[in-house]
């Protein structure tokens, strides 16, 4: 498995290995959980891992991360819904999956979370009533919390918070498999640390980024620190900072008496300070910006001002505040220049260089098993099956044409439940589904930025 207690770690194989493993064997142990999109037969498999996520996201984005999940060993996902995810033709596909929990953003739920311990404790004391990302930050937490009941209850062994952009990548394990490298892991650890890889697109014409983005750059924990300094200026490329968003990755907790979240990317016990290890080789994969138009709806979601000063109130991150302001002030022209010069890696030369120093990287595997999911109709399937149990085909399929053309219900918004409208054909699921987030206490981990060079005070 490789793991370490701290400091930096080393991953001893080679970039795009993993494709190698999934094409150069028979697939049967590429795909040692799938059986048919139901995925109806992992009770008795250890341990049981459940994934939860806050998400506003649509069928596209959700199914293929469900999915994915599911063939590398995840069971169980708490669906913390709002937005399109929220909307009466996605949740009903949501819900009619096995092992899948949607919870809905409704008053009851919001009134059971404002009498949250949380509220009376310090450590997440800093980012409450704060706009944006700090809100959702808040929001994420108080999700993780009641997901830890849930996960409880569901007989659950370990929970990962996890963004609908983001997909375990279990590298170092046999078979590809989260189930297989968590049961590795130590009876007396709390907490795996799983290092972030960030996304580096080729292109600006991205429809679906599982499917189409194989080069990653590799966090700092993965790379000898001469390798990571002696090229920041390169990898950086005129940006804040190494990665574009955070760069202190995401964890998996053990289920067990005390637990509670430490912010989105990390967990934490009232009892103790939980045994962490951080993985050698196994990472998770942040499909960030991926998209032109991940710029404009990111600022859609945010009702701040484009200045300099009001988007330190509502973005945590450097990056996030300078995209929010060019797309919100700039032409589509200026913001497509400025996405290609800050996000899209076209310099081959440098792509080139950078792979053979081992900052970038290729990861084959989501994109095989992605595909292989598309190609073997489990999307489809998992549509149809909801059309069948749940509303009239007619009725299901209007319902999925307006609400593409909708735009996703903001934060904070009460999300109705009710049935959209009727009509069309199953050309629209096609459609659909091929164009397409008694110890003591420290504060809550926020996301952060990897190391830069004036963190240890070395010159280029």
């Amino acid at each position: 498995m490789g793991v370490s207690g701290s400091g930096t770690s080393h991953s001893s194989r080679s970039s795009g290995s993993d494709c190698v493993d999934l094409l150069g064997q028979s697939r049967s142990p590429v795909f040692p959980y799938f059986k048919d999109w139901k995925f109806g037969h992992g009770s008795d498999l250890k341990p049981k891992i459940c994934i939860t996520t806050s998400t506003s996201a649509g069928l596209e984005q959700i199914l293929p991360w469900i999915f994915y999940h599911k063939v590398i060993g995840v069971s169980t996902f708490f669906l913390f819904v709002e937005g399109k995810a929220a909307s009466a033709n996605v949740s009903k596909v949501l819900e009619t999956i096995p092992g899948v929990k949607v919870i809905f953003r409704t008053r009851e739920l919001e009134e059971q979370q404002a009498k949250s311990r949380i509220w009376n404790e310090t450590w997440l004391a800093s980012f409450f009533y704060k706009p944006c990302n700090y809100e959702l930050f808040v929001k994420q937490s108080l999700n993780m919390e009641m997901a830890i009941v849930m996960a409880r209850d569901a007989g659950m062994d370990w929970i990962i918070h996890l963004d609908t952009d983001e997909l375990i990548h279990p590298a170092g394990t046999r078979e590809y498999s989260l189930r297989q490298l968590l049961s590795d892991v130590p009876g007396n650890v709390d907490m795996v640390i799983f290092p972030n890889y960030e996304s580096s697109v080729e292109r600006d014409d991205i429809k679906e980024p599982f499917s189409e983005v194989s080069m990653f750059k590799k966090n700092y924990d993965h790379l000898p620190k001469d390798v990571y300094f002696g090229h920041y200026k390169e990898a950086t490329r005129g940006n804040p900072n190494y990665f574009l968003t955070y760069g202190n990755g995401k964890a998996a907790a053990r289920i067990q008496d005390h637990l509670r979240p430490n912010g989105a990317h990390r967990w934490h016990n009232y009892m103790k300070t939980p045994n962490e290890i951080k993985l050698d080789e196994a990472a998770v994969l942040h499909y960030t910006y991926p998209k032109f138009s991940d710029l404009t709806s990111r600022r859609d979601r945010c009702g701040c001002k484009p200045t300099k000063e009001d988007v330190k109130r509502c973005f945590m991150l450097e990056f996030d505040r300078a995209a929010f302001i060019i797309a919100s002030t700039a032409t589509e022209e200026e913001m497509l220049r400025w996405y290609r010069e800050r996000i899209v890696w076209a310099d081959k030369e440098l792509n080139l260089k950078l792979l053979r120093k081992g900052i970038l990287t290729r990861v084959y595997a989501p994109m095989v098993i992605i595909q292989g999911l598309r190609e073997s109709g489990t999307f489809h399937s998992v549509v149809i099956s909801a059309m069948q149990t749940s509303v009239s085909k007619e009725h299901f399929l209007k319902s999925i044409e307006s609400s593409n053309s909708s735009r996703a219900i903001t934060s904070g918004v009460i999300t109705s439940r009710k049935m959209g409208n009727s009509g069309e054909s199953q050309a629209t699921v096609r459609k659909f589904l091929e164009i397409e987030e008694a110890a003591s206490h420290p504060s809550a981990i926020p996301p952060l930025s990897p190391p830069g060079l004036h963190d240890f005070h070395i010159d280029t």
